[in-house]
């Protein structure tokens, strides 16, 4: 899934994604979604469970600053 289809699907959360593709900046192109939700610290708990994986947590809604986190 895209980007762009996770933001279409999942308006207005904090998405945490595996992702399969970045940018040369580091950007995600494209993943699956693991967790959605309109809480951050939900994405938070969520992502505290996971190891080992190529993960990235977007925002998807207004007033996204652009600010993604890959871990």
């Amino acid at each position: 899934m895209t980007l762009e289809e996770i933001k279409q699907q999942y308006p207005d959360q904090w998405v945490l994604i595996e992702f399969t593709q970045l940018d040369d900046e580091l950007r995600v192109l494209d993943g699956n979604v693991i967790a959605h939700s309109p809480s951050r610290l939900d994405i938070e708990k969520e992502l505290a469970t996971l190891r080992n994986e190529k993960i990235a947590v977007e925002f998807t809604g207004e007033g996204d600053t652009g600010e993604a986190y890959l871990i």
